[in-house]
């Protein structure tokens, strides 16, 4: 009879261990185990486990064993799994899990159509990231240069801000082309040909088009009508190429893909489009101009929350619409002080939890990522898994946000050129109706009223006094559990011995 403790045990090696399991549950033939980070499964050793018949890897990775030996493997595999939870664990690793579970199950209750469609669509512009920084951080700079020109304090400096400027708005000039390749891409389609209705939105023919009573001007619509044309063209061409004869479907599919989506460009999409865009600045415009403290208020507050659902992958395109009419998006700012309202609520459980190694141990790993806008590493492994600070952590968020809505309410807007960055990272990056240095300084203002209003709001209501006591108490020191404040006086453990092989990583969690 085939060993089905050995089979579990080299599962669970192969699955990345107990803390990368969710829950273990089996079928007639099948051993279906959630996972948390699919990276981390070494899907090669578990197919290669003897008994195994085949592999199926997701989030819930089903492995085929077949009736009878499922039942045994899952019955170990579970025994296992509580042997691991009977181990001492840290404080931060009790934190960590508990970050872990939660994001999985967000996870699994954002599985709905509405937020996968919102994922996809943000799938679109991530790509894009990098080039919005690094172009729109050269026109940052150009900008500067420009300035020093003009005031003749460097007029040298002329025949480098032209060569700035073009490197700066080159990509800018077709961002529709770039947002029409991807949006195909995701959709299902051929990237070139999403391209091809892009370039329709920006190309200077259009205005001689007059399509719904109105004439088009070049980029009408932005990369709203992009990528609206090219999600359209993806299903024209998929369908096409559900019917086209092989012999012919490099003439039919790609023809009628541009004929289909750019005539539907051309007549329709480009002017909703370029409605929607109007609405969305002038939306954005209103609500910070004539309600900035309040809607800073609920935007900052609220934001950290948002992203938990995802909902935010929404807030991408609507970005770079503003970007793309105005040279910078007024939201960024407001909506970064979730991030800075998250450090202050981190500093404070660190200064509170002064004997609980672990928990600080965890806090100053990920504070550098922190200030420089990940926010992640703090919000999963500190504040939600501890409750009441992550709730500060908002309210410190929310006044920093009140206070950047304030100066877009007095006139002095405070807008970001890209989108990617936040906290002290997004500083280059900032513009707006008063120059650079204005905007540097009321988000400088924002930051620090999030920080502090995190970090005291933290530090008197982010624990009750039998939390407090409880953390600062005992935390886990080779193995075993002994009071937190004898852990600083214990010598640092030898490092181990190297093994003969270096083990296999099967991947690395983004």
């Amino acid at each position: 009879m085939t060993d089905s403790r050995e089979i579990a045990d080299r599962l669970l090696a192969g699955l990345g261990g107990a803390g990368n399991i969710i829950d273990v549950e089996n079928c007639m033939t099948r051993l279906r185990v959630g996972v948390r980070d699919q990276s981390a499964v070494d899907v090669a050793a578990v197919r290669d486990t003897n008994g195994v018949l085949a592999v199926l890897p997701g989030d819930n990775c089903q492995i085929v064993l077949g009736p009878g030996l499922v039942d045994r493997v899952a019955i170990d595999l579970a025994a296992a799994l509580t042997r691991s939870a009977a181990a001492p664990r840290s404080a931060a690793d009790v934190l960590a899990e508990t970050g872990e579970a939660i994001r999985a199950g967000n996870r699994q209750r954002n599985g709905t159509p509405m937020k996968s469609a919102l994922r996809r669509i943000s799938n679109i512009f991530v790509p894009l990231i990098p080039a919005l920084i690094a172009c729109g951080l050269i026109a940052g700079i150009n900008g500067i240069l420009t300035n020093l020109v003009t005031s003749g304090s460097a007029t040298w400096l002329a025949g480098v801000t032209g060569y700035l400027a073009v490197m700066s708005s080159g990509f800018f000039a077709l961002l529709a082309v770039f947002v029409g390749m991807n949006a195909a891409k995701e959709f299902g389609g051929t990237p070139i040909l999403g391209g091809v209705v892009g370039a329709m939105v920006v190309a200077p023919g259009v205005a001689n088009i007059t399509a719904l009573g109105q004439v088009h001007v070049p980029g009408q619509g932005g990369v709203l009508g992009a990528m609206a044309a090219a999600i359209l063209g993806a299903y024209v061409e998929r369908w096409a190429r559900s019917w086209a004869p092989d012999v012919l479907a490099l003439l039919i599919v790609p023809t009628i893909t541009v004929l289909v989506a750019g005539f539907a460009t051309l007549f329709f999409l480009m002017t909703a489009a370029g409605w929607l865009a109007i609405q969305i600045g002038t939306g954005a415009a209103w609500l910070l101009g004539s309600a900035g403290g309040v809607a800073g208020f609920v935007l900052g507050g609220l934001f950290l929350p948002v992203v938990m659902t995802g909902m935010h992958q929404a807030l991408i395109p609507i970005h770079t619409t503003l970007i793309e009419q105005t040279g910078y998006t007024i939201l960024l700012p407001v909506l970064a002080m979730a991030g800075a309202g998250q450090i202050g609520a981190a500093l404070a459980v660190y200064t509170r939890l002064r004997r609980n190694t672990s928990i600080r141990k965890t806090i100053k790993s990920a504070l550098p990522a922190g200030f420089l806008g990940v926010g992640e590493p703090l919000i999963y492994g500190v504040t939600l898994p501890l409750g009441r600070p992550f709730i500060t952590a908002c309210l410190g968020g929310a006044f920093g946000g009140a206070v950047i809505g304030l100066f877009d309410q007095f006139g002095a807007t405070i807008g970001a050129v890209a989108i990617g960055a936040s906290d002290l990272s997004l500083f280059p990056l900032l513009d707006g109706s008063e120059g650079k240095g204005a905007a540097a300084v009321g988000y400088a203002t924002g930051l620090l009223v999030a920080y502090v209003v995190g970090f005291v709001a933290t530090w008197f209501f982010g624990f009750s006094r039998e939390r407090l006591a409880e953390l600062n108490t005992a935390d886990t020191v080779d193995g075993g559990l002994v009071p937190a404040a004898e852990v600083a006086q214990r010598p640092a453990p030898a490092a181990p011995a190297a093994p003969d092989a270096p083990p296999v990583v099967a991947g690395a969690a983004v």
